[in-house]
């Protein structure tokens, strides 16, 4: 089910409110598990008993670790965590990279008579292995205490906000808010203030931008213009930019709707002046948990240069991994790893020294040619693609591009504005200082709500790009 459909918004979510708010506190998270298992079974309901078997497992090794460590069993509490990561990384490795696997060691040399297996991805399961994960990891480490409440730690794992696309929440981080939570009427409604915000960037920005990627990324090569070439990738980048942000802020906006705090995933990477000030901002959780679970542990910067490197190169190749069992993803991985490396150890104080806006332009330009390399699962078409983009096909014809510009300035105009801190700014101070605006407030959710329900009513083009991950 997604976010964006009449269903949720008009059946399911008011049908959830009304029974969450009708019940005592106790029976809160109860509600939020039993509704977060027909929202993910809603699409995928043969995989909720892998659900149902991942909190099972992830459940009793918590339990299992405290209590060997609270005997001070160390040894059989690390073998417990063993149990449980491997158990998770091998449901996560057969499901979502057996056919990879598999469809490559065919075309090796006596291998040819493997197959893929043709196995369906359980929509989230990169997202919630790696909360369960962090679970295990942290009471294990004393970060976190155990969740002895078996419905309880159900509600971590299925709750329905971020169940399917994040943003990746860490147990320590609302371990409190799970026991028990405040429910108000100014953070519900800041709540939908910020789910709203995030529908319409999902619905009025991300879906248009989608289609005119789609539009160029499918024409033939050779009736692609140089400038058609970068105004397909330009829309791209701003498709998965309010795709990607939309929905987490529709989770972040959900959680508050329902007492919680979900982190922040995304903090305007396009006015990123380097690299590693872009990976700063963006899919902030994943990021997070890699350094924290992945490259930390490594050594992270407290080991010579060559170690450091060493360790970068195994978290972006599991990054790029992460997100999909193709080489396109890899080689995206990889490419954000060399550009990384070259930003800390060969330019980095040289870029520091530039003007900003070159700063700007330099990041702007490998961002987008690493989201080229990331939207094309098939190589070959990449390839053709960045042809085009270098001007194979003409370099700068106007024609129908440049009508195409010129018909969509208006919506590019915005989504660079809605890319920018400033809507937020001008928002934030308006409510802050003005009661006027604080009641209109309310008139533009709604507005905002009724034309993203046009644009609904009126499109079948609606999909989420991360629910594949």
């Amino acid at each position: 089910m997604l976010f964006s459909s009449l269903e949720f918004l008009f059946l399911f979510l008011a049908a959830v409110i009304v029974l969450y708010y009708a019940l005592p506190g106790k029976w809160r998270n109860t509600v939020l598990l039993a509704v977060s298992l027909v929202f993910y079974g809603w699409g995928e309901p043969r995989y909720i008993f892998l659900m149902i078997f991942t909190i099972a497992v992830d459940y009793t090794a918590g339990l299992l670790v405290s209590a060997f460590l609270s005997r001070g069993k160390k040894k059989k509490a690390k073998a417990a965590l063993v149990i449980a990561v491997s158990v998770n990384l091998a449901l996560l490795g057969f499901f979502k990279y057996a056919d990879f696997v598999l469809y490559n060691m065919s075309h090796l040399p006596g291998l040819s008579f493997l197959s893929p297996l043709g196995i369906a991805l359980p929509i989230g399961i990169s997202f919630y292995t790696f909360q369960c994960l962090s679970y295990v990891i942290d009471v294990y480490r004393g970060d976190a205490g155990v969740q002895k409440n078996p419905v309880t730690f159900g509600t971590y794992v299925t709750l329905f906000p971020q169940l399917i696309a994040g943003p990746i929440v860490r147990y320590r981080d609302i371990d409190a808010e799970l026991r028990e939570r405040t429910c108000s009427v100014p953070l519900f409604a800041e709540g939908v203030r910020t789910f709203t915000a995030g529908l319409s960037k999902k619905v009025l920005l991300s879906n248009p931008a989608a289609e005119m990627w789609k539009y160029y990324s499918t024409m033939p090569s050779d009736e692609r213009s140089a400038l058609g070439a970068w105004l397909g990738l330009v829309f791209f980048c701003f498709h998965i930019y309010f795709d990607f942000s939309g929905y987490s802020d529709m989770a972040i906006g959900l959680g508050k709707m329902f007492g919680f705090h979900l982190p922040e995933n995304f903090n305007y990477p396009y006015v990123s002046k380097s690299i590693t000030e872009f990976w700063r901002r963006w899919h902030i959780s994943l990021s997070s948990w890699f350094r924290e679970y992945l490259y930390i542990p490594l050594g992270g910067n407290r080991c010579a240069a060559p170690r450091r490197i060493f360790n970068l190169f195994v978290v972006w190749f599991l990054t790029g991994l992460w997100h999909g069992a193709n080489w396109n993803f890899i080689i995206w991985g990889l490419y954000f790893f060399v550009l990384l490396v070259l930003e800390k150890y060969v330019y980095g104080k040289l870029l520091e020294k530039a003007p900003k806006a070159l700063r700007h332009a330099y990041a702007l330009f490998f961002i987008a040619v690493g989201f080229l390399i990331f939207a094309c699962d098939d190589l070959s078409a990449g390839a053709e693609y960045l042809s085009s983009m270098l001007g194979k096909s003409g370099a700068f014809a106007f024609g129908i591009d440049g009508y195409e510009l010129l018909r969509n300035f208006p919506l590019v105009f915005v989504m660079c504005i809605g890319a920018t801190p400033l809507p937020r700014r001008f928002f934030s101070a308006q409510y802050e200082k003005s009661s006027f605006f604080r009641g209109a407030s309310v008139i533009i959710c709604l507005a905002a709500l009724i034309l993203c329900t046009a644009f609904l009513v009126d499109s079948s083009y609606n999909p989420f790009l991360y629910f594949r991950f």
